[in-house]
């Protein structure tokens, strides 16, 4: 098949039966080791000490300690950005979170509680032995090293995750998963390798790895075809299925792509992509408030490191919503543009770009249809100062188009 064969056939839905599974050739597992066997520091707030451990110590520890309490893992997985660049190491994602997943049978709170109390109890193991264990509670290991806890439980999904915190923003993702709809956002992170047969050799063998002596390591594509998932990596590809199961939160992601330099397999798609986003987006976060937590949320996670493109982020961002937002009054349209405009200029100010943010006026021409005789010509919106500035005011204006 052709490139453009391929191109024009990127977004097919086809799923036979085994097509969604592929094994490592050497070169992929050859990067799924180093990852593993990575030193990885969990900074701890205050004076509390870092933490070094490799990802394949603390999922046999974890692992460990929940089949002692009768929770039975099926597999543990890779999952994300990590295992994306494992399977293409040029896509021009790169990865900072290391994602991994425990399938785990969970049915009730009891056992949600129990994982728990097992990762906080296995965080002990990783301090340094001058530190006096017996006097540090888990609610003090919590408050220490976790980034954040999330727990879902529903009809559909039943799973929770712990984030042990990284100052550069490779915070180590334990997830738990007894169910979950949906695993992915778009084909391009859908991506699943099982960890268990590597696992297994790092326990048993006496020899290390070569190409000619390694284990057999599968790799999934939730998305459905695995050859079509990657492909879509390696030609830097968006594409996905059943958009109106994507939360609020995969319009971040998505405008992230666009900046890494990914773009629509089709474009009519795309159009309608954007559409569902923007709405679930405002469904998910729905007040200001909210959007805004979650903005400067995602900047402060993925962006570590990469601050210079947070500008060029947040102007994608802000044409998405402008060119695809249909499900807003004008005025709450307008206020989440203002917001995504604000940060911008803080991001400016960040970088020394604009002297001062003390006092922007953001002037906003209103959509077309806007004819009541009691809308002015422009929309003004007044921004508070986003930090204190020891610097004398300068007028800054930012014209948005």
């Amino acid at each position: 098949m052709s490139e453009d064969d391929s191109s024009s056939t990127a977004c097919s839905m086809s799923d036979p039966e085994g097509s969604n599974v592929s094994v490592l050739n050497w070169e992929q597992v050859q990067r799924l080791d180093a990852i593993l066997t990575e030193t990885i520091p969990i900074h701890g707030r205050g004076n509390f000490p870092t933490l070094e451990m490799q990802p394949r110590q603390i999922v046999k520890v974890v692992r460990r300690r929940m089949e002692e309490k009768q929770i039975h893992v099926r597999d543990v997985r890779l999952n994300g950005s990590a295992a994306s660049h494992i399977l293409h190491g040029d896509s021009g994602l790169g990865y900072k979170d290391l994602d991994l997943i425990f399938c785990a049978d969970m049915k009730g709170e009891r056992d949600f509680q129990t994982v728990k109390d097992i990762v906080l109890d296995c965080l002990l193991d990783f301090l340094p032995d001058c530190v006096n264990k017996e006097k540090i509670s888990p609610l003090t290991l919590k408050e220490a090293y976790v980034q954040k806890m999330v727990k879902v439980c529903n009809d559909s999904d039943r799973w929770s995750l712990i984030s042990l915190s990284n100052n550069r923003g490779k915070n180590v993702e334990l997830k738990f998963v007894d169910s979950l709809r949906r695993q992915f956002e778009f084909s391009v992170d859908s991506f699943q390798i099982k960890l268990d047969s590597l696992l297994l050799f790092y326990e048993c063998s006496e020899n290390p790895m070569a190409e000619t002596f390694h284990p057999t390591i599968m790799g999934e594509s939730v998305y459905g075809d695995f050859s079509e998932a990657l492909d879509h990596l390696r030609h830097k590809f968006i594409c996905t299925r059943n958009p109106e199961e994507i939360r609020g939160g995969g319009l971040l992601k998505y405008c992230h792509l666009l900046v890494r330099g990914f773009r629509a397999a089709s474009e009519s798609k795309m159009k309608s992509l954007q559409r569902y986003m923007c709405s679930r987006f405002f469904i998910d976060f729905s007040d200001i408030g909210e959007q805004q937590r979650k903005l400067e949320s995602y900047l402060q996670n993925h962006f570590v490191g990469l601050e210079d493109r947070k500008y060029d982020y947040l102007m994608t961002l802000h044409g998405v919503v402008n060119e695809s937002t249909v499900c807003l009054m004008g005025h709450e349209r307008r206020q989440t543009l203002g917001l995504i405009a604000m940060l911008a200029v803080r991001v400016l100010a960040e970088q020394n770009v604009i002297p001062n943010v003390a006092n922007v006026t953001c002037y906003y021409q209103p959509a077309p249809y806007v004819a009541d005789g009691n809308f002015s010509n422009y929309y003004i919106a007044q921004v508070q100062p986003v930090f204190a500035c020891q610097q004398p005011a300068y007028s800054t204006w930012l014209p948005c188009n």
